[in-house]
């Protein structure tokens, strides 16, 4: 007799609005649970201690998260002055005070040197990997390691709020692997004070917002009334962004066989000229794009030389 499966072949994206104190892992094995799914994954991870959108892909979702990985984010975030700790958050033990609390005017003539392409040190306690080893594991065992500067984009970063002379309220839109602690830590270091991360909020990844975002209490909720569907939005929600190449009931089929297609010249010209956000032109001069089939993602691939190359194939009944 054989195994029986784990789980139901279940589809699409939960824009989760991740709750304090759990983490990415956690948060996404409860989702996973609540639709018995079979397979499960995150597009960028969250620390514990912060909230907001944590996009969760089921089933042939999956094949889409680098591409949501790759989108840029927007994060709200409170610094509180006066204290530096450990794991650069409200989490850790405090290693350094200060009694200088910056002004607005300081802060906002500080704020240039931290847009554009800046050089950033992790945080020690970060999943980053050192001989094998997550930075934060060799931290907790008191190991000192010295993390390399690593390139990063930051849009936009600008003050909107000043509760307390102790607090200072900021939104950012950043590029992939921006460490938000890193720069409360930075931002301290430049006005001459202490501060680290009270508060942490994830408003947007790529396309995805918090507006669309559902919280687990609802989304248990409408599994306990059999409607867990409602929070479930389609695979192609990550692909908004991404050439779309219109394909014919046959074309799909050689697509899903993983056969290229021929692309009529004008299609072919029309991709070439295309330009998306982020870059996804590939080193040969191939352009991504998503061969659909009506409202149906059948594959990303690659066009070049007037032909589509699937590389990720969806079996959106697997």
């Amino acid at each position: 007799m054989g195994r029986r499966k784990r789980g139901q072949d279940i589809h699409g994206w939960v824009l989760l609005d991740k709750p304090y104190d759990m983490t990415s892992t956690e948060a996404v094995g409860k989702v996973r649970r609540l639709f018995d799914a079979k397979k499960a994954g995150h597009a960028g991870t969250l620390d514990p201690l912060a909230t907001g959108l944590l996009p969760i892909a089921l089933g042939e979702a999956t094949k889409t998260v680098p591409l949501a990985q790759e989108g840029d984010k927007t994060y709200r975030f409170t610094v509180r002055w006066g204290e530096s700790t450990d794991t650069l958050d409200a989490e850790g033990d405090v290693t350094a005070r200060s009694d200088i609390r910056p002004d607005r005017a300081a802060i906002e003539t500080a704020l240039p040197r931290f847009v554009g392409d800046i050089e950033q040190v992790p945080p020690k306690f970060s999943a980053i990997k050192i001989d094998g080893e997550r930075a934060y594991d060799l931290a907790r065992d008191g190991i000192v390691v010295e993390l390399e500067p690593r390139p990063v984009r930051i849009e936009r970063l600008e003050i909107v709020g000043m509760p307390t002379a102790d607090e200072t309220v900021f939104e950012m839109d950043c590029g992939k692997g921006t460490y938000v602690r890193s720069l409360a830590r930075d931002l301290a270091f430049e006005l001459g004070t202490e501060g680290h991360i009270s508060e942490l909020r994830r408003t947007r990844v790529g396309g995805f917002t918090e507006s669309a975002a559902i919280s687990l209490d609802e989304l248990a909720d409408l599994a306990h009334k059999g409607r867990a569907f409602e929070g479930l939005a389609p695979v192609e929600t990550a692909l908004d962004d991404i050439p779309a190449l219109a394909v014919t009931e046959d074309e799909a089929a050689q697509i899903r066989q993983g056969r290229a297609i021929v692309l009529l010249p004008r299609i072919a010209q029309e991709l070439r000229a295309l330009r998306r956000p982020r870059d996804i032109s590939g080193k040969d001069g191939s352009r991504m794009a998503v061969a659909m089939c009506g409202e149906m993602a059948v594959a990303l691939g690659e066009a070049q030389a007037g032909k589509f190359q699937p590389s990720r194939v969806f079996n959106h009944n697997a």
